[in-house]
């Protein structure tokens, strides 16, 4: 059954609001208008559980609940589940939002994915104001750098003031605090009028505890799975097409109503789903239908850890045909080579043997035996595009789920941020940093919420505890319902004008526009791409071409001295990037000679990235 209205209130013409609510457990529902002396009007039943009504006379910012009569007789008063404005909280009153705005992006229809560069942020620590217009001062910042596409974590209403945004209990409404429904167009519109996509971060695997009232309303959630956050979504379930419904509508809100570019679908491993069809591809195919209908590029990006091929794959070939995915793997392998950590789940990386296979193939795990996991994990991503990979060496998973939230800067030498920021930006892949890491910032990125339930924050902070038991971290994280701990993992903007803090962030703007300017290192390809690796010696060198272009990549991980025979091959070489430039705060560059005539031996600082290139159809192998 096609269900005609939109979910939620649609305000129409003439002062009259459309009310549509799925309450398949409800006898009968009305809809209290709370800022017009409690007015009631019953919503009609529909087909399948849905009630609707059209209510006169309704402000553009009015508030309201639905009462629900449920069939044991009980009655209770809940705010809408496809609210889009909680301005009390996530336990108060719905409010209509109006859906007009002034948007003034031309005729923006967004970018190919290859030429994402992400830039993801927390709007709640990025800046001081914390919230959407506090990022909007920083995007011509982030325009200069040569970023060319925003991510944002989670903005669906969570309780409270601080929190990651994965609790959030209201997908369709916008963080009230962070600048709700209007600050976020004010800022996708802004990002558009520079050139910059927009990545929204959504939860479709769980919903938070707090605030959770839509058990009350139908079988949203199933007892047949769980997820490690809580109940799992009901997708294959009885009453499951209205669920998929719910959350493609969601998806749908984000491209329609606030023109956002692309989706990052959090921890899809964790939406446990049986369906020979299953929601993720009939996501997929909903939301490029309309890209197609918009005539915009709108993409699908999934974080998963199954090391499945699924996700990416093409419709024809089985898969899900989302458009990327987040590449853990790629993560792991540079973060242990940089650091030699080996607990947790990176005891199953060495280091630059497998980034080196990260960069060959994508996943690392491609179905051998994994010792974390301790069975075999993976599937074989050789012939997956490299286009369909986001790397990175920080993210806010991979820097907050450590018990102190440490950054790279504080647990790396400079040489060796240096390094692992040019081993992302210049790989085949779609390069994602994490805010801050541009200018080297120091302050943790740690895990706060602000629940109001005692029992629920007592939980949340056990769960932490048992969280870090594989890592064998000394003593006790911080407390995540303290204020502290959210004021900590604020952005130190006096850092970015400190003498490193410049020097970084030129580094990665030059970085940047290398990448930009050279064709071969532009193009997202793991065909036109030599990989070698020595464990020994410390070296991955790795060669890419296009037509007559290349590239020779030298990324020394070693501490000690200069490795000697690292051998350029035939042709007329230019040294163009050296991370050991005195420019760049090193210890100096290895020879004054920027020509070199291969075949020819040349050498790399410790912890140090050079790129040589050639116009001239080099030897490459």
């Amino acid at each position: 059954m096609k269900i005609r209205h939109r979910l939620g209130a649609a305000p129409l013409e003439d002062g009259r609001c459309r009310f549509t609510v799925w309450a398949p457990h409800a006898a009968g529902v009305e809809v209290l208008l709370t800022d017009a002396g409690d007015r009631a009007a019953t919503m009609d039943r529909q087909a399948e559980g849905y009630f609707t009504t059209t209510v006169a006379s309704v402000p553009p910012d009015a508030r309201y609940r639905y009462r629900l009569h449920l069939a044991d007789g009980e009655v209770r008063d809940r705010p809408d589940p496809a609210s889009r404005c909680q301005p009390d909280g996530v336990h108060g009153p719905s409010q209509v939002v109006p859906a007009d705005f002034g948007w003034s992006d031309g005729a923006w229809c967004g970018l190919p994915l290859e030429r994402y560069v992400i830039y993801e942020l927390h709007v709640g620590t990025f800046s001081r104001a914390g919230s959407f217009d506090g990022v909007v001062r920083r995007l011509d910042t982030l325009v200069d750098l040569g970023v060319t596409a925003v991510e944002l974590m989670p903005v669906a209403q969570f309780p409270g003031s601080r929190n990651w945004g994965y609790d959030g209990v209201y997908p369709f409404a916008v963080q009230h605090s962070y600048g709700g429904a209007e600050g976020l167009k004010r800022l996708v519109n802004a990002c558009h009028r520079r050139g910059l996509a927009v990545v929204l971060d959504v939860v479709y695997n769980h919903l938070g505890p707090e605030g959770n009232y839509l058990r009350d309303f139908g079988p949203y959630f199933t007892d047949v799975y769980r997820t490690p956050w809580g109940e799992a979504l009901n997708f294959d379930g009885p009453h499951s097409d209205h669920v998929r419904r719910y959350f493609i509508a969601n998806a749908l809100q984000w491209v329609d109503e606030f023109r956002i570019d692309a989706l990052r679908l959090d921890a899809v491993h964790a939406i446990l789903d049986g369906s020979a069809r299953p929601f993720l591809e009939g996501l997929g195919r909903a939301v490029h239908r309309r890209a197609k209908a918009l005539n915009r590029r709108i993409h699908l990006i999934a974080e998963s850890a199954l090391n499945d091929t699924r996700v990416i794959r093409p419709r024809e070939l089985g898969g899900f045909a989302l458009d990327a995915q987040w590449n853990d793997d790629f993560h792991h392998s540079l973060h242990t080579a940089l650091t030699g950590e080996c607990a947790g789940y990176y005891r199953d990386y060495n280091g630059i043997e497998a980034l080196a296979r990260a960069w060959r193939e994508g996943y690392v795990y491609t179905g051998q035996y994994s010792p974390f996991r301790q069975r075999a994990h993976g599937n074989s991503s050789r012939n997956v595009p490299a286009r369909r990979f986001v790397v990175f060496a920080q993210n806010h998973d991979q820097v907050g789920n450590r018990m102190r939230g440490e950054r790279l800067a504080a647990l790396v030498s400079f040489e060796q941020q240096k390094l692992a920021a040019a081993v992302v930006l210049l790989s085949p892949f779609i390069p994602l940093l994490f805010m801050g890491e541009e200018y080297g910032e120091t302050a943790p990125f740690l895990y706060f919420v602000s629940h109001d339930d005692p029992e629920l924050v007592a939980a949340v902070r056990e769960g932490r505890r048992r969280e870090f038991a594989a890592f064998d971290w000394p003593g006790e994280p911080p407390d995540p319902q303290d204020k502290g701990t959210f004021r900590q993992s604020r952005l130190d903007r006096g850092l970015q004008e400190e003498e490193r803090g410049r020097c970084l962030y030129a580094y990665y703007r030059t970085l940047m526009t290398l990448r930009r300017q050279r064709g071969e290192l532009a193009h997202l390809s793991k065909k036109a791409m030599t990989v070698d690796c020595d464990q020994e010696q410390g070296l991955l060198l790795v060669a890419r071409s296009l037509g007559a272009a290349a590239s020779f990549l030298i990324f020394n991980f070693s501490d000690g001295p200069d490795p000697a025979g690292i051998d350029l091959p035939a042709g007329q070489w230019r040294r163009a990037f050296d991370s050991a430039d005195k420019r760049w705060m090193g210890s100096g560059v290895t020879s004054d000679s920027k020509e070199v005539e291969g075949p020819a031996p040349v050498q790399a600082a410790p912890h140090s990235a050079v790129v040589f290139t050639c116009d001239t159809r080099p030897a490459l192998r």
